[in-house]
């Protein structure tokens, strides 16, 4: 795995300067992510089969495969189908003539976050350990939950156009969505670690942890609730006093 991974490093950078141009030439930079998705997919899926494939390789490709088809399919629909993301309009509006320049180079440090991520998939495939343990059978599990999940909180979401979504999961969670793309990264983590020794398989861990960050304090969160804030006003700030921001919990009283 080790040897392949700076192979992998590379295709992800070429990859997200395909996205810069693809972007530049749409006008819509709401592209980018779509080509992120399948390109973590693309690296992950390699990362598992190559050199060889394991039964454990073949289990966790085609685990990588399916979250990376569901996901980039719902962006590349919303890109397709609506407006530019939110979170790169605020940008092109706050970089102004730089934003190309300075896109560009935003998607390179992309390409170097999914690089990181991509590396719970491989250790996931590496483990020498025979496959299944009820420990893989539980890792499939939590990604299942995860996409399916991260699938019903986008379905809900879409019903809620132009109004506050604070229905179904969006009752608990600010953002399901992100909650559960979070989740689903510990299935890696509980298919590439053996309990029962220390090993590099531990750098697993830091998927769901890259992830959280970026989710909770990078390009994720912060950036959609300020466009919230931008569009829906106070409707949006009476949702942040009552539902919070990530982790799914019961529903705040507001004093009237």
């Amino acid at each position: 795995m080790w040897l392949w991974f700076p192979i992998c490093a590379a295709l992800l950078s070429a990859c997200m300067a395909a996205a810069w141009a693809l972007q530049r030439a749409t006008k819509n930079a709401g592209w980018v992510d779509p080509v992120w998705s399948f390109s973590i997919g693309l690296a992950g899926v390699l990362l598992a089969l190559l050199p060889g494939a394991s039964t454990r390789g073949l289990a966790v490709a085609g685990l990588i495969a399916v979250w990376a088809i569901r996901l980039g399919a719902h962006i590349a629909h919303r890109s397709l189908t609506g407006p530019e993301d939110a979170r790169y309009a605020a940008l092109r509006r706050e970089w102004g003539e730089s934003f190309q320049r300075r896109l560009f180079w935003f998607l390179q440090i992309q390409a170097f976050a999914a690089a990181l991520l991509t590396l719970s998939m491989g250790l996931a495939a590496a483990n020498p350990d025979p496959f299944p343990r009820a420990q893989d059978m539980l890792g499939i599990a939590v990604l299942i939950v995860g996409i399916a999940g991260e699938g019903i909180a986008d379905a809900q979401l879409r019903q809620f156009k132009g109004r506050v979504c604070d229905a179904g999961l969006w009752r608990l969670s600010r953002h399901p969505n992100y909650f559960f793309e979070w989740l689903g990264w510990f299935a890696y983590p509980l298919l590439a670690i053996d309990f029962s020794r220390l090993d590099l398989a531990w750098l697993a861990l830091s998927g769901p942890a890259f992830m959280y960050w970026l989710l909770v304090h990078v390009s994720g969160i912060p950036l959609l609730e300020q466009h919230m804030l931008r569009t829906r006003g106070d409707a949006y700030r009476a949702y942040q006093q009552q539902v919070s921001a990530f982790f799914p919990g019961i529903r705040r009283r507001t004093s009237s």
